[in-house]
């Protein structure tokens, strides 16, 4: 029989800690065994506010899913948000260093640490170097070994966070007492899990819009050139609705999720929306144009951020995003939210479908992070496509942080 590993998937969020159990059977079989979702304490818009609130809440979480599954976690998978996390584009180049110009792994080698060998300031710490395409003396070629040429290049998408934040994390699994075997960006996950090979080759958007934050990355060619993060997600929905109405939060936060809609329709202003529907005291009615105005326009400026962020680094073109944006995270089961996007990037949209054959209740948007971690843990770490680290390299960042 195949020796089996048992890791966790563990996702930390301004709304919900969610934690998804997998059985690992060989290198290429992964069981969903276990999962658990609480509501998440202490963290907002992806940095944590109270280390110990969060640290109760995802052990707590955690041990459920254990119990659920009747097994015992080996290892844990962990993803990272918030506005905190930047990313820079470095190319490398080497020249080719044999007599007969012929490239050798040493050039590669060469070019890539020129590439990734940026240094940081001391608050921040290198999370994640995503390679892209190689070049030889100017010409994009899949791999330069054994070819002719005088230069070899190379580019990274190299992504970073605040040191602190990231300790704090790390600070929360290692309490616990499991080993923490990788830390992925939320959209990079989402995107792994949610992307076939030929949507990255034709191009893509990934949105992720969680509670406090909204994840997005973009594919061309078959890599990823750049990732972001905007503070804004669902929760700020919710105040909108609650502020505008001026209601309950928690009433606003019924009403977006039973009667919300990501656009107004005329027709919108002859229709109403009871608080609490049973139309007695202390119910009232609100008009629903007022409640769809104040989600498109929220809904509406967190595309046009992420829209402004490419356009400025020139990454914006129709013709290289040909699979459209994909649409995922929970505020993504707004109606209509495909339609905004459509409009705003003038692209083709859909909200994700997660087509795996696993339990329907974790095909949720809500659950693609979490799910794209599972798969990282099945595949590892990939070159081309999502998050490539150095060898060692998350050894190092435990090392820096003291965790070792």
């Amino acid at each position: 029989m195949s020796e089996s590993k048992i890791v966790a998937a563990v996702e930390i969020g301004t709304t919900k800690v969610a934690v998804l159990i997998g059985e690992i059977v060989g290198d290429s079989e992964l069981n969903i065994i276990g999962h658990s979702i609480c509501s998440s304490k202490g963290v907002k818009k992806g940095v944590i506010t109270d280390l110990n609130a969060v640290s109760d809440c995802v052990h707590a979480t955690i041990m459920t899913a254990e119990k659920k599954s009747r097994r015992r976690i080996n290892e844990v998978y962990l993803s990272l948000t918030g506005n905190h996390i930047e990313g820079k584009f470095n190319i490398g180049m080497a020249n080719v260093s044999s007599s007969d110009k012929v490239v050798q792994q040493i050039d590669m080698d060469k070019a890539k640490e020129d590439a990734t060998g940026i240094h940081l300031p001391e608050d921040r710490v290198y999370i994640h170097y995503i390679r892209n395409s190689f070049s030889l003396d100017g010409h994009l070629v899949e791999q330069p070994i054994s070819r002719k040429g005088e230069r070899v290049q190379v580019g990274y998408w190299s992504v970073n966070g605040d040191k602190a934040i990231v300790e704090d994390y790390l600070r929360i699994i290692n309490g616990i007492g499991i080993h923490l075997s990788d830390m992925i960006i939320s959209s990079i996950a989402s995107g792994a899990v949610l992307l076939e090979d030929a949507d990255k080759e034709a191009g893509a958007l990934v949105v992720d819009i969680g509670g406090g934050t909204t994840d997005w990355v973009l594919y061309r060619n078959g890599f990823i050139v750049r990732t972001g993060v905007v503070p804004v997600g669902g929760d700020h929905i919710t105040n909108d609705l609650s502020s505008g109405l001026r209601i309950h939060r928690k009433s606003a936060e019924a009403i977006k999720i039973k009667n919300g809609r990501a656009y107004c329709r005329s027709e919108d202003r002859n229709e109403g929306v009871w608080l609490f529907g049973d139309r007695g005291i202390g119910d009232c009615e609100f008009p629903m144009a007022a409640i769809t105005k104040v989600i498109e326009a929220r809904v509406t400026e967190i595309f046009q951020i992420i829209k402004e962020s490419l356009e400025e680094a020139k990454l914006f073109s129709a013709a290289e995003i040909v699979t459209g944006v994909i649409l995922t995270g929970g505020t993504s089961r707004l109606e209509g939210i495909d339609q905004v996007a459509g409009k705003v990037f003038g692209l083709e949209a859909r909200r994700a479908e997660i087509q795996l054959g696993i339990d329907p209740d974790l095909r949720k948007p809500e659950y693609s992070t979490a799910l794209g971690l599972l798969h990282y843990a099945l595949t590892g770490q990939d070159e081309k496509y999502p998050s490539v680290k150095p060898a060692g390299f998350f050894r190092r960042v435990m090392s820096i942080l003291n965790f070792d």
